[in-house]
Order: C-alpha cells, then sequence, then structure tokens
C-alpha cells in the first residue's frame, strides 16, 4: 500500500489554483500542502494539518463521495485517472491517529453539554476541549459514533477507528457519558440545572422515514436505520428487495448478500440512483442487482407491488402501470431518516422548522440562549465532510457566546 500511496503523491501537478480543495473539498482541505509534508517526510506534520482542518478526516478518507468531491475536482483526471486523494489521506490520518497528543488550552472553567457523538458532536467536543472547556458527551448507545457506527456497515468504516477516537476524547478530558438520553429521565432544564453553560445537540436523525403504503408494519419489513445497527438479528431469507436510491441502499444491499442472501435486488422509483458512482458500482459488483423507474404500490408478505413508471425527455414521470409482484421474502425500507422528538417535547423554547428538523440561525444558534445544534438533526441526513464543516462553525459560535458569558 505505501508504494501505491507515494507514487499516487507523486502524481499532484501542485495546482497554483487546486481545485480539488477549492471547488472539491466542503471542508477545504488544503491537499497540495498535504502531499507536499507527506513526499518531504513530514507525515505528522501533514496529519495534525489534516486533524485540525477535520477532526473527522481519518473517516472522511473512507466513506467521502470522493470521486464528486476532491478527486473528482483533480485535473490529472481530465486527461487520465485523477489523483487518489482518499489513499493519501487515509494513509496520513490513519497513522496521526495514533500519534496524536491533543493539546489542551488552560481550563476555562466552563462546562459544556455535547448531546450526540455523531460526526458533528465529536467536531464540537474535540475543538472545544482544545479551547479549554469542560466537556460532556451524552450517548443514547452504548458506544460513540452515532450514524457512523450504527449506519456505515464494518466493511466500509471500521468500528475500530471509532474505538480509537474514544481513546482520543477521554485524553483530551472528555467525559462520555453512555446509555443516557436526553428527553427521558433528564432533560435539557437539567443539564442547566447542574451547571452546564451551553449545549450543543448533535442527536442525528434516527427516525426512519415511512412510504406510507399499505403493508410497512408486516413481519417481513425493515428500515434501513434499524437493519443497519444490527443485522445479525434479521433473517432475511435469500430472496431481499431494498427500496431506496441512496448509499444508504446501497449499504443495505451489500450487507444481506454478506449476511448470506442469494438474490438481492435494489429498486429505484427514478432513472438513476443518488448513491455515488463508486457505492454503485461496488454494489453491483457485489452481485446485487439494481432496477429503476418502479414506484411502490403496496408491501406484502411475498414481496412488494410496484408501478412500472415511464418517463419523457425531462425526467417527469408521464404514466404507471399496474401494480405487478416483485417476489422477496423480506422488503427493507431505505427512503431516508428524519429526527425524533424527545428533546424537542420536553424542552420549551426550542423551535422547529417546516421540515421538523431544529431551527437554527446564524450558526447553530437555537431560539433557545445557550442551546446550539448541527448535523443531521438540523441539516437533514447529509454526509460526514458537509457535517464536520457545518459543526465547525457551531463550534466557533460556542466559543464566542462563552466567551461573552465569562467575561460579562
Amino acid at each position: 500500500m505505501a508504494v501505491h500511496v507515494i507514487n499516487e503523491a507523486r502524481r499532484c501537478l501542485q495546482c497554483k489554483k487546486p481545485l480539488c480543495r477549492l471547488a472539491g473539498c466542503p471542508a477545504q482541505t488544503n491537499i497540495p500542502e498535504m502531499i507536499r509534508l507527506f513526499l518531504a517526510g513530514k507525515s505528522r506534520e501533514a496529519g495534525a494539518m489534516l486533524f485540525a482542518n477535520n477532526p473527522m478526516s481519518v473517516v472522511c478518507s473512507l466513506v467521502c463521495d470522493h470521486e464528486a468531491q476532491c478527486e473528482g475536482h483533480c485535473i490529472q483526471g481530465r486527461k487520465g485517472s485523477p489523483v487518489q486523494i482518499s489513499s493519501i489521506e487515509h494513509y496520513i490520518s490513519d497513522a496521526y491517529l495514533d500519534w496524536a497528543v491533543l493539546e489542551r488550552e488552560p481550563a476555562k472553567h466552563q462546562q459544556v453539554a455535547v448531546i450526540g457523538s455523531g460526526p458533528a458532536g465529536i467536531t464540537v467536543a474535540v475543538r472545544l476541549a482544545q479551547q479549554g472547556y469542560d466537556i460532556t458527551i451524552f450517548e443514547r448507545k452504548d458506544k460513540i459514533g452515532g450514524m457512523m457506527r450504527y449506519g456505515i456497515p464494518e466493511f466500509r468504516l471500521p468500528k475500530s477507528i471509532l474505538e480509537r477516537y474514544q481513546t482520543k476524547l477521554q485524553a483530551l478530558g472528555i467525559q462520555i457519558r453512555p446509555n443516557t438520553t436526553i428527553g427521558e429521565a433528564l432533560h435539557l432544564d437539567d443539564l442547566f440545572a447542574d451547571g452546564f453553560d451551553a449545549v450543543f445537540i448533535g442527536s442525528g436523525a434516527w427516525k426512519a422515514r415511512r412510504l406510507n403504503v399499505k403493508g410497512e408494519s408486516l413481519g417481513n419489513v425493515a428500515y434501513a436505520v434499524d437493519y443497519l445497527q444490527n443485522p445479525e438479528v434479521y433473517e432475511l431469507g435469500d430472496r431481499v428487495a431494498v427500496i431506496g436510491a441512496g448509499n444508504s441502499a446501497m449499504d443495505v444491499a451489500r450487507t444481506a448478500v454478506r449476511m448470506g442472501s442469494q438474490h438481492v435486488t435494489i429498486y429505484c422509483r427514478g432513472q438513476k440512483a443518488r448513491a455515488s458512482q463508486r457505492e454503485i458500482d461496488y454494489t453491483l459488483a457485489d452481485g446485487v442487482e439494481i432496477e429503476y423507474g418502479l414506484g411502490v404500490a403496496e408491501l406484502t408478505p411475498d414481496g412488494p407491488l410496484f408501478r412500472e413508471r415511464t418517463f419523457d425527455e425531462e425526467g417527469h414521470v408521464t404514466s404507471e402501470g399496474e401494480p405487478a409482484l416483485y417476489p422477496a421474502d423480506t422488503t427493507i425500507i431505505a427512503a431516508s431518516q428524519t429526527t425524533k422528538s424527545k428533546i424537542v417535547n420536553t424542552t420549551t423554547g426550542l423551535d422547529l422548522n417546516d421540515k421538523g428538523l431544529i431551527a437554527v440561525h446564524g450558526n447553530g444558534e437555537t431560539s433557545r440562549a445557550g442551546v446550539f445544534s448541527g448535523g443531521d438533526v438540523v441539516l437533514g441526513p447529509w454526509n460526514v465532510i458537509q457535517t464536520v464543516k457545518n459543526s465547525k462553525l457551531v463550534a466557533e459560535a460556542m466559543d464566542r457566546y462563552l466567551t461573552a458569558k465569562r467575561q460579562g
């Protein structure tokens, strides 16, 4: 792997206007500088730069849609293959995660509660802890990682990476309280009553979106967000139908294949999938079939009923056929997620927008003073790198708020 990565790094042209960074990376990772330091034998400096810009760098190197982002904007890709930036970033950031000794500024003696330990919660927790704030993460599950752990399969993101993150969080002095759901025994008001100066809500989007068709409560039907959390407990059978078009649908299908199902098919209502091309390619390579232009009409014990759709040149649906059975032992619905409402329902003064997400203004400020929010609970289901970009801005806003509170 090292020889491959070095050869790829040597292909970088060190563009004066690096589109890989300026147009391709939502977090504005300084890719040319990363490669320059790496080739100069300064991998640790490169890793430190990556982590300072994006604490989730090693995760992003594995799960980002690189073809549409950094690698998709590499100038080398215009006449040949782009530089495999993701491989270089992973090589550097994976090693740095073990090397890193994260430093804290002098203690500011202010407490911050971080609800959720997904990419949003980890990003905010790390940045504020390094600035000297006392951080407690409240995680409703037994392990950290949020959707990274419970929504991305092991073959895409090894769970061992998240264990290493937990070690770094604890070394920074961050306290982690697992198996604690804010909105049940403890409410947001309790956090402020116990002396927390600010709260960040990064609880994610864990509630499956319904198709709103007959049959969703049947015993042979499951939602992707539930299945991916613990696929071992499901008996899917040999023939599996997956309804959806995004990366989640691809993850479900590839997981089902690995769990022993022989015939797995993804059904998309549109003419193309929303998933990244790389994930589609791997899904097809795993033997999964993908069928397009099928609108679900009903779910039955024998499989879903679909209507075949026809489209005009602009992609608009012009007609739908009669429902037809597509036999399956199990149907899994991968039609996105939305947020759960426990925190909102138990908190006064916290507004939602028309999509049911937490309403924010500025950089994460909610309608309640001292409460900030970011990630999927604000943006809707999104990718890790966009969540990091958002969470960095929220952390800066929280620092400004806490500084004013401390000085005022």
